[in-house]
């Protein structure tokens, strides 16, 4: 193309309201957040009804403000991109909504973009000379995959979680140990004064599926530890039993990573998604890459957590693979990877 291609993209799966515009899939011109962090945090999670009102109430703003910081306004815009799976539903369809009323009245083209598909390429943004294949960890709230991108937009799935996700563990844990919501970011910051081998905690495991996680029994394993401390009277060092529980996690997800990497022959790893952000994960990632000789990738912790710059990257590429959605463009709560 010999034109700069603008995607206008907005973000609405779960709590935060989001618009960006970005330049030919990896310069971010701008990108804005509004978080609904602190409305949910009082109920210990989100709660879809608020989040669908809260998104209505916050995405005009977030649009001007993105079109106003990068300096463009409408007309200037090559297409508008928007998530439309998977996540809560009517949280997605304040987000479809307004993209295709917005490509509809500037005849833009409308491109629905794959919220997990979003989450890999924000490494795209953060490494400009990042570029397929390579073995991708996606950890986020709901999702726990480990795949090779063979291409911008293709997958091959090479495990993922059987029960919980590995956010999810977090927040279940973060709650029953009192640290409260949103969990990741809260065990993250405890664990770093705790003793990460205090408790072993056990790996899961999944017989007969090398790379597939399963993080339900680890769960148990805290919530058993805490109340038996609690029947024996038996005080509970909250650093470490929540630095124990991080170890194991990402142990987990370290090991199956940089082993799928050695097996398939890839020298490069990427870690993806909300998780991503964990500082115990992108430490041990780097550490295990760097015995193996494999480069590691992850994007800075605001392109983790839900944004839209990277659904501005993902479109950027489904605009250049003509990928164009029609005017029936849906929101699809449950969309699969690598489903369109």
């Amino acid at each position: 193309m010999n034109e700069d291609v603008l995607i206008l993209a907005i973000e609405s799966s779960c709590d935060e309201t989001a618009a960006a515009v970005v330049k030919n899939g990896r310069t971010v011109l701008s990108n804005v957040i509004s978080s609904q962090i602190s409305t949910h945090t009082i109920y210990g999670g989100v709660v879809p009804e608020i989040a669908s009102r809260e998104h209505i109430k916050a995405i005009n703003y977030v649009i001007r403000r993105a079109l106003a910081e990068a300096g463009v306004g409408l007309p200037e815009i090559t297409a508008v991109g928007v998530t439309y799976g998977p996540g809560l539903v009517g949280a997605l369809l304040v987000g479809v909504a307004e993209a295709k009323a917005l490509a509809y009245a500037a005849k833009k083209p409308l491109i629905g973009v794959h919220h997990i598909e979003g989450h890999v390429s924000a490494n795209f943004i953060e490494h400009p000379d990042l570029e397929p294949p390579f073995v991708c960890l996606i950890v986020s709230g709901g999702h726990t995959h480990l795949v090779i991108v063979k291409d911008y937009g293709k997958f091959e799935i090479l495990g993922r979680t059987r029960d919980d996700a590995a956010g999810e563990a977090f927040d279940k844990v973060a709650r029953a140990v009192g640290l409260g919501y949103p969990g990741g970011p809260k065990v993250d910051r405890t664990a770093r004064e705790g003793n990460p081998h205090a408790i072993e905690f056990p790996r899961g495991k999944v017989d007969g599926s090398p790379y597939d996680f399963s993080f339900s029994g680890l769960k148990s394993a805290v919530l058993n530890h805490i109340n038996h401390a609690k029947m024996t009277g038996e005080e509970i060092h909250v650093p470490d039993l929540v630095a124990s529980f991080q170890n194991s996690v990402v142990d987990s997800l370290v090991s199956r990573t940089v082993t799928a990497a050695k097996e398939y022959g890839y020298g490069q790893v990427a870690i993806a998604g909300g998780v991503a952000s964990n500082t115990a994960l992108r430490a041990a990632m780097e550490q295990a890459c760097g015995k193996a000789g494999i480069r590691c990738c992850y994007p800075s912790p605001v392109l983790c957590t839900d944004n839209a710059a990277m659904i501005g990257a993902a479109a950027y590429y489904e605009y250049c693979n003509g990928n164009i959605a029609g005017w029936d463009l849906n929101a699809v709560p449950n969309l699969k990877l690598g489903e369109r």
